[in-house]
């Protein structure tokens, strides 16, 4: 605790206060890191399940599973650089159609400025000065009514980045449930049960995801690891039902 006080004292004092907004917003891509991680070892898992299950080889295990991590990871990466571009495309739409309503009805929108903070508390000549001071400067303005009104951020995300850090979490979080058949494969029995310790990996995957978040969340480790592991093993026990269940097919 008294670290944690000597560093936070360390960043607030007037230089590193100017150094840290002259830099500007950081970019923090933990979602998608996430939301790849976890995609990358319930689907490859589902890949394990499925083919394991119907008694193939591990070089069947390993082309498919590799198959999926190149496929879907490349299909999620893609998803979410379109869907990342598509919000900075909205976001600029918003910014657009606020600025010219500001131009033609300065009046309506600064009476939504003033019934914003009036919600939020401020009232007489506090609030006149509060409305004054952001409706004098354009760019302000229009920032307040994307966050206020449209509650969007007003710093667009990058999307090449958050597409390869999708990607990224996703591939490799989604070999781990392959390392065993990889084994297997170059050492024929070196791993007795293959898909046991695949299950294993995989949920050792989703607490390593979990305790990464949990760092940058400031959550508790143990807590948001076994949150991720209990949500994640749902996925994962459901991708095996549905691989035991078709097997048969195969």
């Amino acid at each position: 605790m008294a670290l944690s006080r000597i560093v936070l004292k360390k960043t607030h004092t007037p230089e590193a206060i100017s150094e840290r907004l002259g830099n500007g917003p950081s970019q923090v891509y933990l979602k998608d890191m996430v939301f790849g991680g976890i995609d990358g070892a319930i689907t490859t898992f589902a890949v394990v399940s499925g083919v394991a299950g119907a008694g193939l080889s591990s070089g069947v295990v390993i082309v498919l599973g590799l198959a999926n991590l190149l496929a879907d990871g490349f299909s999620m990466a893609v998803s979410n650089y379109l869907g990342s571009r598509a919000e900075n495309q909205h976001r600029q739409s918003l910014r657009d159609r606020e600025q010219l309503e500001i131009e033609l009805y300065p009046e309506g929108e600064r009476e939504e400025v003033r019934q914003i903070y009036e919600m939020k508390g401020f009232s007489g000549e506090e609030l006149d000065k509060l409305v004054e001071l952001i409706t004098s400067n354009q760019e302000l303005w229009v920032n307040t009514m994307l966050q206020e009104e449209h509650g969007m951020g007003v710093e667009d995300s990058n999307p090449l980045l958050a597409a390869i850090a999708t990607f990224i979490a996703f591939f490799l979080a989604g070999a781990l449930p392959l390392l065993s058949f990889v084994t297997n494969w170059l050492r024929p029995g070196s791993v007795e049960s293959p898909f046991v310790f695949s299950a294993a990996v995989t949920f050792l995957a989703f607490f390593v995801v979990g305790l990464f978040k949990g760092r940058y969340v400031n959550q508790k480790w143990w807590v948001s690891a076994l949150e991720t592991t209990v949500v994640g093993g749902v996925a994962a026990g459901l991708a095996y039902g549905v691989g035991y269940l078709l097997n048969g097919l195969v």
